[in-house]
C-alpha cells in the first residue's frame, strides 16, 4: 500500500474538503483520465485496487500514471473501549480529492481499451467520477 516514508506529525485532524480542486485538474501525462466528481477520502487500498483493474484490463500495456497520493493518516479507538484516553492509532492512510481533480492517466492503447480499463477502475473508487480525454478538459494540452 502507498504511505509517506516519513512524517512531520503523526496525527492529523480531519479537515474540510470545500470547494474544487485548484491543482492537479488537467491531464499532463496521459490521453484520457480520471476525473472525481465528489470531494472524498481514497484509501490506499482503493487506490491500488484501481492500479490493478487497469493494468490488467490494458494487459500491460500502455503506462498509467497515478495522481493522487496518501498522505493523510486517520486514526480509529479501538472497539468497545471506554471515552477518553487520548486520540486512537493510525489506523490507514488517505489522499484527500476535491471535485475535478484528475485520479488517474492513461496512454498507449486505443481509446476504447482505455475508457474501458477507466470504467473498470472506477468501480474500486468510493466517489462518483467521469472519464475524461485531453481534449475534453480545456487548457490539457501541451503550449
Amino acid at each position: 500500500m502507498l504511505m509517506p516514508k516519513r512524517v512531520k506529525h503523526r496525527k492529523q485532524f480531519r479537515g474540510t474538503m470545500r470547494g474544487k480542486a485548484l491543482r492537479g485538474n488537467k491531464i499532463t501525462y496521459g490521453e484520457y483520465g480520471l476525473v472525481a466528481m465528489e470531494p472524498c477520502w481514497i484509501r490506499s487500498n482503493q487506490i491500488e485496487a484501481a492500479r490493478v483493474a487497469m493494468t490488467r484490463s490494458i494487459k500491460r500495456g500502455g503506462k498509467v500514471w497515478i495522481k493522487i497520493f496518501p498522505d493523510k493518516p486517520v486514526t480509529k479507538t479501538p472497539a468497545e473501549t471506554r471515552m477518553g484516553k487520548g486520540k486512537g492509532a493510525v489506523e490507514y492512510w488517505v489522499a484527500v480529492v476535491k471535485p475535478g481533480r484528475v485520479m488517474f492517466e492513461l496512454a498507449g492503447v486505443p481509446e476504447e481499451e482505455a475508457r474501458e480499463a477507466l470504467r473498470l477502475a472506477m468501480h474500486k473508487l468510493p466517489c462518483s467520477c467521469k472519464i475524461a480525454s485531453r481534449a475534453d478538459l480545456e487548457g490539457g494540452e501541451n503550449e
